[in-house]
């Protein structure tokens, strides 16, 4: 009896509930609450929709899924989050959708880095190194019995079923953490409900307690004549069958470079066209080392040039013009126009003013410990306004950091954790045809926010051992330290050009985030010969005016 008086009490609780609240939406949410307990809280879905005259089918029909966390974006931070959010026993679901390029290019689950960023554009700036080392095989005996050649398709195709493998792999480990997953576009209904329309347009609404919103970017195009008519970008280029021929790369972000790099080193004609500088937010003087050694190996730069429109020929060719600093034009034919000018986030069409959700003036979302000022809606990875943070930060764009930042949200969220996301001292690398890596500050930057007396800079020029019965590169390869002075020589920013720079780059991350000195570096044995072993035995400041140029072993 006493039970049946509490289930009775509870019905009526629940109906007099209802009758309170303004829409059917909020009554479906309480609704598919209930559904999650059980065939009798399912007759009691039922018998709420008779008593509110609404027909069973149609309240069911209406019932969005509840999750307690939801994540919108499936690219490398949106999977780490959902995936470690299941992990601590929470009813998760990913929404990820990619829409189409200008020329219609899509891809499958995993995001930018995994389709069209790190993973595609690391394996074919291997493939233009495994070239550049056929041609230094003969210096050390090899004979080649003819002119190695390349063959695009071969190479785009075995990329492509990698890709498709870690898509799959992607899959498969959100059925294995139980995690739901919507192939659909999300949109914000309300600050809890999204809703999702798949590629048939069929439309489904989802709450959830929380949501964690990781859209990423797309890359941008210039408001010029035929710019997304004839034009790809980085979205395109991974995917694209035919090769490239002559190619026009426009920009000079780590993207232009690096797809510059790759393209002229599988044997296509490449130029770069850029505005400004290379490498803008980079350390400018690694910037210029990397440019030149570009230039050097054919790779020329048209500078202070902004296209104004791009035209389809007869010919199947692209007529680019463009116009200089001092006010003349120029043109030139190209096979393939790549643009590479910078990217936007997406946040401008997924509803965000519904939510409540605050952007800044360049449609990023300001965040305290990933939260948004709505709170229990979250945000990671690309989206995250930089100059939010304390101290503000330029790593936010980076794959692991997206990674990273989601499962210690996660944690923080579900596991009690404190721990939150550091995005100081964050390492990257650069894959242009001689490697840039970095850790912490630039050396203006450096100097900007220690002031000059304060910064002390050891460098050196080497040449790697490889390298020297080829004869390449005299002063191509470079290395500094940026240390504070008033800390002990305190290493506060590390730079490298040179082969396999990230692989030099990954365990210095780690002695700086523990604190490392000048003097950490000055006791450790190198290991001989390599050219990380140059960062053990810097001597030479620049403030001694002496030359940094390499002399022996």
């Amino acid at each position: 009896a006493c039970f049946a008086d509490r289930q009775n009490t509870l019905k009526t609780a629940t109906l007099l509930l209802l009758r309170q609240l303004p829409c059917l939406r909020g009554c479906s949410r309480l609704l598919s609450r209930s559904q999650e307990l059980g065939p009798r809280q399912r007759r009691l879905c039922s018998t709420l929709a008779q008593r509110l005259g609404l027909p069973v089918q149609a309240a069911q029909d209406n019932m969005p899924d509840h999750f307690d966390l939801l994540v919108i974006g499936g690219g490398s931070g949106g999977l780490a989050c959902s995936k470690r959010a299941a992990q601590h026993g929470k009813k998760v679901a990913v929404c990820d959708f990619v829409k189409p390029t200008p020329i219609g290019t899509t891809w499958k689950l995993g995001g930018t880095c995994v389709n069209v960023g790190c993973i595609p554009k690391k394996l074919m700036h291997t493939a233009a190194l495994l070239g550049e080392g056929m041609k230094d095989a003969v210096s050390y005996g090899w004979e080649m019995p003819a002119e190695p050649t390349h063959k695009w398709e071969t190479m785009v195709e075995n990329v492509q079923q990698h890709i498709f493998s870690l898509n799959f792999g992607y899959r498969s480990d959100l059925m294995e953490n139980s995690v739901k997953y919507l192939n659909a576009y999300a949109t914000f209904l309300d600050p809890h409900t999204v809703r999702t329309v798949d590629k048939k347009g069929k439309e489904v609404d989802v709450t959830a307690d929380t949501i964690v919103i990781a859209t990423g970017g797309r890359p941008n195009y210039p408001d010029i004549p035929g710019a997304r008519e004839h034009c790809i970008t980085s979205d395109d280029i991974f995917s694209q069958r035919t090769p490239p021929g002559k190619t026009l790369v426009v920009g000079a972000s780590y993207v232009a470079l690096e797809c510059a790099g790759f393209i002229k080193g599988v044997g296509f004609d490449t130029t770069v066209m850029m505005r400004s500088i290379p490498l803008r937010g980079f350390d400018q003087q690694m910037a210029k080392q990397v440019q030149t050694y570009m230039m050097e190996h054919g790779i020329p730069f048209i500078e202070g040039a902004v296209p104004t429109a791009v035209e389809l020929l007869d010919s199947g060719k692209k007529k680019v013009t463009w116009s200089l600093k001092d006010g003349s034009s120029a043109s030139d034919e190209f096979d393939t126009v790549l643009l590479a000018i910078g990217r936007k986030v997406c946040t401008s069409d997924i509803g965000l003013d519904k939510a409540g959700v605050s952007l800044s003036p360049n449609g990023k979302v300001p965040v305290a410990s990933e939260r948004t000022n709505v709170p229990h809606i979250y945000a990671i990875g690309d989206i995250i306004d930089g100059d939010s943070l304390s101290p503000p930060s330029n790593t936010t764009e980076l794959t692991p950091v997206a990674i990273q930042a989601g499962r210690l949200l996660a944690d923080r969220l579900y596991a009690g954790a404190t721990l939150e996301m550091d995005y100081t001292g964050v390492p990257t690398t650069v894959y242009t045809p001689l490697e840039y890596a970095c850790i912490g500050l630039a050396e203006e930057d450096a100097i900007k926010t220690y002031g000059e007396e304060r910064v002390e800079v050891f460098h050196s020029y080497f040449k790697p051992l490889e390298w020297t019965l080829p004869h390449r590169g005299d002063n191509a390869c470079y290395c500094k330290l940026i240390c504070d002075l008033q800390e002990n020589l305190r290493v506060i920013g590390l730079h490298v050009c040179g082969p396999s720079a990230g692989e030099m780059a990954q365990g210095f991350a780690v002695a700086m985030k523990c604190g490392a000195t000048k003097a950490h570096f000055d006791q450790t044995v190198g290991i001989h010969p390599t050219v990380v072993e140059e960062f053990t035995i810097l001597s030479t400041t620049k403030r001694s005016g002496a030359s940094a140029e390499k002399k022996g072993c």
